[in-house]
């Protein structure tokens, strides 16, 4: 699928979809957990690319299992809905992120792409640099 985006020169731009499932990761005192991958700059929710035939949130259950060697229970989980925003790390693309929440009370130990994890409050994050779907979308989300 194709998004439409409208450019500060007002021409329309059909951009790429990557289809991805994210977590919005809470520990108990509120803290989110935010990751940045290898060779990027920018800080985001765990998860990734929708393979076919793959639900959303088996998706999420696998990045979050490959990426933080965490199984949570998928009835704990809230979905928020699908939601809309540019690509952090493929220059014109969009994606398409259907965004679940949960509380994650055990430790996480980073493995596959992940190269750094911090735990932030969501109004600290703007300190960071962020994913735009964390900053234009989940930190609203959470404040």
């Amino acid at each position: 699928m194709l998004s439409l985006a409208l450019c500060s020169t007002k021409v329309l731009m059909v951009m790429p979809e990557i289809y991805i499932a994210a977590a919005i990761i809470l520990d108990p005192s509120g803290h989110m957990l935010l990751v940045r991958k290898k060779n990027t700059a920018r800080f985001m929710q765990a998860g990734g690319k929708i393979e076919k035939d793959e639900t959303p949130l088996a998706a999420l259950l696998r990045e979050m299992r490959e990426e933080l060697q965490i199984e949570p229970d998928a009835n704990q989980i809230f979905y928020h809905g699908q939601f809309l925003a540019a690509a952090a790390n493929e220059p014109n693309h969009t994606v398409r992120a259907h965004i679940y929440q949960l509380t994650w009370h055990n430790p996480i130990h980073i493995a596959a792409e992940i190269e750094e994890a911090i735990w932030i409050t969501p109004t600290s994050a703007s300190t960071l640099p962020l994913a735009p779907l964390t900053e234009h979308i989940i930190i609203p989300l959470l404040i």
